[in-house]
């Protein structure tokens, strides 16, 4: 199930491992998702919705042998024959689908880009709309499940732009196609058993169950076996309905989800702060915890100039390295993480409430003239420090706990500010030995 963070980064050009893990438990939900319509001109922060594509008569062949091999397997999960010849009665083979999985390792996009994007003027304002027409029962989600309406509203903002764009794929076809010739074929096989047993329950007809290539599915696009423990009835008719215009039972779900991670009802997930000069950059991430008041005493001050409040202990984080932003993170910075593992989307969740609750914009810059490593350079940037003799135990392109140790060894050996940050600096310094 790691993978799945793994994804997420990929797909947002920060690895998980870079992030703050939550460890255990991994993120449930699929990580490329439609491109919300308030982005659909330039602002785009994910791939664009597929259209379903057929290959060609032998591949499909295939792909039938393989329906009916499954059957068997779905049968003894509990599936019933009718349901599953409902299900599979106009399922297809999408060679787009498998298109979309096969190339996601190069696809990077620098987290102030993102934010960009995610956090733009026109979803602040879209969403500080979407608050004021539900709000009704996003303040009936609030009171319920303790979670933050803000909150609730931003992930529903990311996932599709306050259910503008859900996402049109069949979900049935896309599982299977996944299921059949993925590199993942054992977890979405298991995605593709919960999606039947949800059309065994009545929550959906086959027709309706559509969504993202991934398989995520409605408002704030929850993948089969997230809705099976997590989604509710708030509207109390009897199901599950996550797909409709009415988006009660969505954002319900969503508030489900984070408060059973631990979501702490008035804790922030995060505040931007500002580092004193001569900051020790080995105390940011998430191995090292204090109080606001210990890293004040440190020279750590909010982007306000004041003293940060007491929320608990908490980390800092260094999303674009020194010279980008800082932030003091909060326990409830890592149940976002539950939901997508990438610190660009939990920051552009919790920024985004941020902004819906009428608080300020990032105050530090970025380091915007910054090339971004491709996936080969991140390869070739782990090889080139472990020959160096800075061990990044791997080279499998994620920039995790290990590299960026590495990192900050190989700065602190020649000099430089150890941040941890992998840029085309420090593959050209290696490079340059």
């Amino acid at each position: 199930m790691r993978i799945l963070n793994i994804l997420a980064a990929a797909v947002l050009g920060v690895m998980p491992s870079q992030s703050f893990a939550a460890g255990g438990h991994t993120s449930l939900v699929p990580v490329l998702r439609p491109v919300p319509a308030d982005l659909a001109t330039g602002d785009d922060i994910m791939e664009q919705e597929l259209t379903p594509t057929l290959v060609s008569g032998s591949s499909d062949a295939g792909f039938q042998r393989w329906i009916r091999g499954f059957e068997s397997r779905a049968r003894g999960a509990g599936i019933s024959s009718g349901t599953f010849q409902a299900a599979f009665r106009d399922a297809r083979y999408l060679d787009d689908v498998i298109a979309r999985d096969r190339n996601q390792a190069e696809f990077t996009k620098q987290i102030w880009e993102y934010l960009d994007g995610a956090v733009s003027e026109p979803r602040i304002r879209n969403g500080q709309r979407a608050l004021r027409r539900n709000a009704r029962v996003l303040d009936q989600v609030e009171a319920h499940y303790r979670v933050e309406k803000e909150i609730v509203a931003a992930v529903w903002g990311l996932e599709s732009a306050y259910g503008e764009t859900r996402g049109s794929t069949p979900l049935i076809s896309a599982l299977a196609t996944l299921s059949y010739d993925g590199r993942r074929g054992r977890f979405f096989e298991a995605q593709l058993i919960a999606a039947l047993k949800i059309l065994q329950n009545g929550d959906v007809r086959p027709r309706d169950m559509t969504g993202s290539w991934a398989g995520a599915m409605g408002h704030t696009q929850f993948i089969p076996t997230s809705y099976l423990e997590y989604a509710q009835d708030f509207t109390g008719d009897g199901k599950r309905d996550i797909w409709s215009d009415n988006p009660a039972d969505a954002l319900a779900s969503t508030a489900s989800y984070l408060k059973r991670h631990g979501w702490t009802f008035g804790q922030p997930w995060g505040v931007e702060v500002v580092l004193p000069q001569g900051f020790n950059y080995g105390l940011a991430g998430a191995g090292t915890k204090k109080s606001p008041q210990q890293w004040a005493s440190l020279g750590v001050r909010g982007a306000n100039g004041g003293a940060v409040a007491n929320h608990g202990r908490a980390s800092i984080l260094l999303p674009g390295g020194a010279q980008g932003a800082a932030f003091m993170i909060f326990d409830n910075f890592h149940v976002i993480e539950r939901y997508n593992a990438a610190d660009a989307y939990v920051i552009g969740v919790g920024h985004l409430a941020d902004r819906l609750a009428g608080g300020p914009a990032i105050q530090a810059s970025w380091p915007r003239g910054y090339a971004p490593l491709s996936f080969r350079q991140k390869q070739q940037l782990q090889r080139r420090l472990t020959r160096a003799g800075f061990d990044t135990d791997g080279t499998d392109g994620i920039i995790g706990p290990n590299t960026i140790a590495a990192i900050r060894a190989f700065q602190e050996s020649i000099g430089v500010t150890a941040d941890g940050f992998a840029s085309q600096d420090v593959l050209n310094r290696l490079r340059n030995r």
